[in-house]
C-alpha cells in the first residue's frame, strides 16, 4: 500500500490516540508517555490527537511532545466539545483558548468540533462554531477543520452537505462495528466518501475489546496467523481502506506502543486472504450479544447520579465473553467503585446518559440487565 498523501499532509496510518494514556496513579504518567512518544516518532509516525475534554491529556501532551520536538515535526490535533457545559458561545470559544494554552502548541494541524450527532450538533448550530473555526482558519491558528461524528449515515450525509467546507471526518471504524446496525461504520464511511472527505478512523479496536476478542475470534485469528496480535487485526483492517489520513489507536502502556509499530511501520495493506479471516470474525462476533460501549464516559459527564455505567458494561461484557462472574465482579468493583462511581443500582432513570451516548446503547435497561446478570 503506498503513502498516499491528503490536505497537503504526508502522515503515516497509524496515529497516537491520547484519551488512555498511562496513570501513575490518578495522574497521567507523564515520564512514559514520553517514551512512547519517543518510539512514536524513531519509527516515523507524526499525528497525535488529544481533546479539550481528554482530562490532563492536553497538558501530557505539551510536556511529552510540544516542549521536546520542533513544531514542525509533527501534527497536533485537538477538539471542541461545544455541548459540554456551555451555555453561551463565549464559553465554548474559550475552549480553543484552554486548549492553546494546555498544549503550548502555537497551532493546531488539525481542529476537530468533537462529537456531532443528534442533540450535540445543536449547540456548535446555536454558537455559530462552524464560522469561528474558519476564522482562526484564516489566523494561522489552524491548518485544517473538520469534525469527529458518532451518529447516522443520514445525519453525516445532511452535516456535510451543509458544511461543505469541513475538509475531513473523523468515524468510528472497526471489523466488529462496519455493518453493526447500532454504529454503522460502513455507511458512514461511504457518506464520506462520497463527500469526497478523507477519513481519520478512531475505535479500531473497540475501545480495547478487540484487542482480547471472544475465544471464537481468537481461533479463528491464531489459526492464521500464530504471531499476529489479535489488535494488530483491528488496526490494519482499519488502515487498509481507501481515503484513509490515518488511524488512531489509544495506546496506554509501552508494550502496545511496541506492538503497534511492529506491524504498521512497513504496513501494506491486508491481503485477500486476511481479508477473508477478518470476515470469518466479523460472523463469529455477530453471534456474540455483547453492549456495544466503547469506554468513551460522555455519559458520565451528564450523570446526575454519577453511576460508573461504562464501568458496569465492561464488567458485563467480560461475563459475556468469559462467563467468569468472579472475574466480571472483580472488574465492576475496580471500575467502579474503585474509580469513586455509584452502583448501577442507584439509577433515577432519567435518560440524559442516551441523550449523549456515542453508541445510542439503551443504556436505562442495559444497567438493569446488568445488575441482575452480576448480582
Amino acid at each position: 500500500m503506498e503513502q498516499e498523501t491528503y490536505l497537503g499532509q504526508d502522515i503515516k496510518k497509524l496515529g497516537f490516540g491520547l484519551m488512555r494514556l498511562p496513570k501513575n496513579g490518578e495522574d497521567i504518567d507523564v515520564e512514559q508517555t514520553k517514551v512512547m512518544v519517543d518510539k512514536f516518532m524513531e519509527a516515523g509516525f507524526t499525528y497525535f490527537d488529544t481533546a479539550w475534554a481528554y482530562a490532563g491529556s492536553e497538558d501530557a501532551i505539551r510536556q511529552a511532545l510540544v516542549e521536546r520536538y520542533p513544531r514542525e515535526s509533527f501534527q497536533l490535533a485537538t477538539k471542541n466539545a461545544a455541548w459540554i457545559n456551555c451555555k453561551t458561545r463565549e464559553e465554548a470559544i474559550a475552549q480553543f483558548d484552554t486548549s492553546l494554552k494546555q498544549t503550548g502548541a502555537g497551532y493546531f494541524d488539525f481542529y476537530l468540533l468533537h462529537n456531532l450527532g443528534e442533540t450535540r450538533t445543536k449547540f456548535f448550530d446555536e454558537f455559530n462554531m462552524w464560522d469561528f473555526v474558519q476564522q482562526k482558519k484564516k489566523e494561522g491558528l489552524i491548518k485544517h477543520v473538520g469534525f469527529s461524528f458518532h451518529s447516522t449515515p443520514e445525519e453525516l450525509e445532511a452535516i456535510l452537505s451543509a458544511h461543505p467546507e469541513m475538509e475531513f471526518v473523523q468515524l468510528q471504524i472497526n471489523y466488529s462495528d462496519w455493518e453493526n446496525p447500532a454504529i454503522q461504520s460502513k455507511a458512514c464511511y461511504e457518506v464520506a466518501r462520497k463527500h469526497q472527505k478523507p477519513v481519520i478512523i478512531m475505535e479500531p479496536v473497540k475501545g480495547g475489546m478487540l484487542a482480547n476478542p471472544p475465544e471464537t475470534v481468537q481461533e479463528i485469528f491464531r489459526a492464521a496467523d500464530q504471531n499476529a496480535s489479535f489488535a494488530s487485526w483491528a488496526i490494519r483492517f482499519a488502515a487498509s481502506l481507501e481515503g484513509i489520513i490515518t488511524v488512531l489507536s489509544g495506546m496506554s502502556n509501552v508494550e502496545q506502543m511496541e506492538n503497534n509499530l511492529s506491524y504498521m511501520k512497513d504496513f501494506n495493506g491486508l491481503s485477500a486472504e486476511e481479508q477473508k479471516t477478518i470476515e470469518k470474525a466479523q460472523e463469529a462476533l455477530k453471534a456474540m450479544p455483547l453492549i456495544p460501549c466503547t469506554t468513551c464516559n460522555y455519559c458520565a459527564k451528564v450523570c446526575p447520579m454519577d453511576i460508573g455505567i461504562s464501568g458496569t458494561f465492561t464488567a458485563n461484557n467480560i461475563l459475556t465473553l468469559s462467563r467468569d462472574k468472579d472475574a466480571a465482579r472483580y472488574q465492576q468493583q475496580w471500575l467502579v467503585e474503585g474509580h469513586g462511581r455509584k452502583s448501577a443500582t442507584e439509577c433515577i432513570k432519567c435518560g440524559k446518559c442516551e441523550q449523549v451516548c456515542p453508541q445510542h446503547i439503551m443504556i436505562r435497561q442495559e444497567l438493569v440487565k446488568c445488575v441482575e446478570a452480576l448480582q
